[in-house]
């Protein structure tokens, strides 16, 4: 029975592999997608907001599908997948920041991306001061929680990467 506590060829004695920083980073981003783009879509059935998920497929997409509940959650998956190019971008520029401001800060930058510069390629997106004062309260709330949550999550990873990387540098 010690023997087999010590034998490191056992498989419950072998210490799972760890995933890379980018496969986190990739993770974080479509999950942090999925998530929150499925919350707003929550806020939008509830008229919270006037802006739902399938805005992304707008400039795109032809036909009156997406805007029907496949085009919703299309778009969920389109912003799932956007949100990892979104988190890699966090990942090279900000990750050695531990700061919750920053994530907000992030997600501010977002918002005004897309609804000051991107608004243009968005035919059914009316400007800022069109829109209601909840749509502007909803998506600057939920921008700043994405951006939150991105941020906090992957400073969160890149440290314990790190704080692991010197651990095994010390105990070779």
């Amino acid at each position: 029975m010690e023997a087999e506590k010590k034998n490191p060829n056992l498989e419950q004695n072998q210490k799972p592999e760890d995933l890379s920083m980018i496969t986190k980073v990739v993770i974080i981003g479509l999950f942090g997608g999925l998530f929150w783009s499925f919350l707003n879509y929550g806020t939008y059935v509830f008229n919270f907001t006037e802006i739902s998920p399938n805005l992304v497929l707008q400039p795109w997409a032809i036909g009156d599908w997406k805007n029907r509940v496949l085009g919703q959650f299309i778009g969920i998956a389109v912003i799932g997948v956007l949100s990892i190019g979104v988190a890699l971008v966090y990942y090279a520029l900000l990750r050695k920041f531990q700061k919750i401001w920053v994530g907000m800060a992030f997600g501010l930058l977002l918002w005004a991306l897309v609804f000051f510069v991107l608004n243009p390629i968005f035919p059914n997106l009316q400007s800022v001061p069109e829109l209601g004062r909840n749509t502007n309260i909803t998506t600057i709330c939920f921008y700043i929680l994405y951006g939150v949550f991105i941020g906090y999550s992957i400073s969160f990873e890149a440290n314990e990467f790190n704080h692991e990387s010197e651990v095994a540098a010390i105990d070779d």
